[in-house]
């Protein structure tokens, strides 16, 4: 696909700019503004239902505390019941048309809702709520599959981020504005029938500025039995390891914040002493953090989907969990307070710190998620896979109702659900982490190249986005391959001296990144001939190969002559048909450095013997030049190519 600056409709088109002005482009703004609307018009129906049959209707039928868990439970149905459905029509259809057919949807969903509301007809009310289940469920896979069809990989956090964020900030808005205009005396129910009538009408005219998209797997028969399809939907997302797992831990977030949502009219009640207004505020706080959480991903990525991130958000979710316990449970007893009085409480303070930074992680954790099964899924099959995603969080959310449920009869109070729900996140996320090592690593990786180094990376583009590529690089320390995993948003397996993983903690960690080690012919031959048959495996597997040609750490600064050995490599890679480019980088500025051999100890050059040698944050850097052809290379070439970098 073309990316042309020239048509802002295409991936690319003005890839240098932020993720706001993606709201200035016809390829983002009008989707945008589309998914904001009917996540508006979603809550501020549902919440205006449910504040009508709580606290404004008689109804026999249904008790006014279980008003909300049905009206909840019906919205989720659809997804359970229709996600696979709507996963295959996504990617059998254009996109486009598909979210207008949606928004018709919603429009005749919402004039039959405007009479509900006009006649306090409740059964009818009840059915819409399924509908605008179903709607939602329509609109779920084109929601995520639509924007890696419009953005490249470097936009994807941020738009992921600004969708989010979009969605958290129309929730907030929608619930708001629903419980305030169903309260209006006398026009209340009327002026609500309007708001839902008009906003979909806006989510339908933002829809046709639309562009239109290719469909990505036009040839698809649709299977119409939701369960077979479901389950067939379940073990496609299953066949790629990385997306299934981080389809299992955006559902745990789903999990995780069902938990603090559902509980906060009653936390803000029981254990805050404040009224409805409190319970408003936390919303408010939840939201803003969220969307701020979402909106920094990109900031903190430098542009490229980083799921370094993910562990960082899961451990600030655990911390400030528990730490909301801590601040909640010593609460003097109070009069039931507004909001106004509540926030007047310095007590008060770090419990709205707590959720708002503990909500804040969770933007970090889950849009890079959301950014890499994008990124990951085959582009003919990733409706079916965010499908899956849909009738994962479904399942997890009704989990986080039984599980909160169970907890509460068995005498818990909801600070210590809290507590209870912050250790099983870092149960969880460890789990998780340790099932796919390629976010701890990343996250060890953003570490060292944010936190360790200021480290600036140029001419990242020419790093492939997708197939088999030989990674040359000089070897200055021992944190080159940890700084080179930080550039590449794809995983980089590396070959390296067997020595290095005799280091503590490296060695751990390039074990953990499946290093393939390599040995001297004459030290173990067998080992030698298996590290090149392992490095020819992955590039015919179609991934990034990472080689360190001069075949051990400078130990005076200076670039060493390259070794055969990544022209062994290329060789048999060719034999195989593999025409594997080779893409030359040069680490600059880390000679001196703590992990460099720059110390000299009994004659012998060393390094991590002074910790602060050159203090904290010191500035390093990676060039990346043009990828290099295979055919009739040399190592010559490559080093020349690599010294002309250093010197750039």
């Amino acid at each position: 696909m073309s990316t042309s600056a020239s048509n802002p409709t295409q991936p690319g088109a003005n890839a240098q700019a932020n993720q706001f002005a993606l709201l200035g482009q016809r390829r983002f703004a009008p989707f945008f503004w589309t998914q904001f609307a009917g996540a508006a018009n979603d809550n501020l129906f549902k919440f205006a239902f449910t504040v009508m049959v709580t606290y404004q209707l008689q109804v026999a039928w249904m008790k006014p505390a279980m008003a909300g868990l049905v009206i909840g439970a019906l919205f989720i149905l659809p997804f359970l019941l229709f996600s696979a459905t709507a996963g295959q029509l996504t990617d059998k259809y254009d996109k486009t048309v598909i979210i207008r057919l949606v928004k018709n949807l919603e429009i005749a969903i919402m004039l039959l809702a405007a009479w509900g509301f006009v006649a306090a007809h409740v059964p009818v009310l009840l059915a819409c709520v399924f509908l605008m289940g179903l709607h939602s469920t329509l609109f779920g896979p084109v929601k995520y599959a639509y924007l890696p069809q419009v953005l490249d990989a470097r936009e994807l956090t941020g738009g992921n981020g600004m969708v989010e964020m979009g969605t958290f900030v129309a929730i907030l808005l929608g619930q708001v504005a629903g419980g305030l205009l169903v309260a209006l005396p006398g026009i209340g129910h009327t002026t609500v029938a309007a708001g839902c009538v008009l906003l979909a009408l806006a989510g339908r005219a933002a829809a046709q500025a639309i562009p239109r998209t290719a469909a990505t797997d036009p040839g698809l028969r649709i299977n119409w039995n939701p369960v077979s399809e479901t389950w067939r939907n379940l073990k496609l997302a299953h066949g790629n390891v990385v997306v299934f797992r981080s389809l299992l831990g955006i559902s745990w977030m789903w999990f995780f914040g069902a938990v603090f949502l559902s509980n906060f009219p009653a936390f803000a009640k029981e254990v805050l002493h404040g009224n409805e207004q409190v319970a408003s505020l936390l919303l408010v706080v939840f939201s803003v953090g969220i969307g701020i959480g979402s909106l920094l991903c990109e900031t903190l990525s430098h542009r490229q989907v980083e799921i370094g991130l993910v562990p960082l958000g899961a451990i600030g979710m655990s911390v400030f969990a528990i730490d909301l316990y801590f601040a909640s449970r010593g609460l003097p007893p109070a009069a039931e307070m507004g909001a106004a009085a509540f926030v007047g409480h310095a007590s008060h303070w770090r419990v709205m710190a707590d959720l708002a930074l503990l909500s804040l992680c969770a933007g970090l954790y889950s849009v890079p998620m959301y950014a890499l099964i994008q990124l990951r899924s085959q582009p003919t099959h990733r409706a079916r896979v965010i499908a899956a995603n849909n009738i994962l969080n479904a399942l997890f959310m009704i989990g986080s109702a039984v599980i909160a449920g169970a907890l509460l009869a068995a005498g818990f109070t909801i600070p210590q659900i809290f507590l209870f729900t912050g250790i099983a996140n870092a149960v969880v996320a460890f789990y998780i982490f340790m099932l796919v090592p390629e976010y701890l690593l990343r996250f060890v990786a953003w570490v060292a190249s944010r936190c360790v180094y200021r480290y600036k990376v140029r001419g990242d583009e020419h790093i492939p986005a997708e197939g088999p590529a030989v990674l040359v690089c000089n070897h200055v320390s021992f944190v080159d391959a940890v700084l080179l995993m930080a550039a590449s948003p794809r995983p980089v397996r590396f070959i390296m001296d067997h020595r290095i993983f005799k280091v503590p903690v490296l060695g751990w960690l390039f074990r953990l990144a499946k290093a393939i080690p390599i040995a001297p012919q004459k030290e173990d031959a067998a080992a030698y001939e298996r590290a090149f048959a392992e490095a020819v495996a992955v590039l015919r597997e179609g991934d990034l190969l990472g080689i360190f040609p001069e075949g051990g750490i400078t130990r005076d600064g200076q670039l060493q002559p390259f070794k055969g050995g990544v022209m062994k490599i290329i060789e048999l890679a060719r034999a195989e048909g593999i025409e594997a480019p080779v893409i030359p980088m040069a680490l600059t500025n880390l000679w001196g450095s703590f992990f460099s051999r720059i110390e000299v100890r009994n004659g012998e050059n060393v390094a991590m013997v002074r910790p602060f040698r050159r203090g904290l944050l010191s500035r390093v850097g990676l060039n990346v030049g043009p990828a290099m052809p295979p055919a009739g290379l040399a190592p010559e070439a490559m080093r020349s190519h690599v010294d002309g970098l250093l010197a750039s």
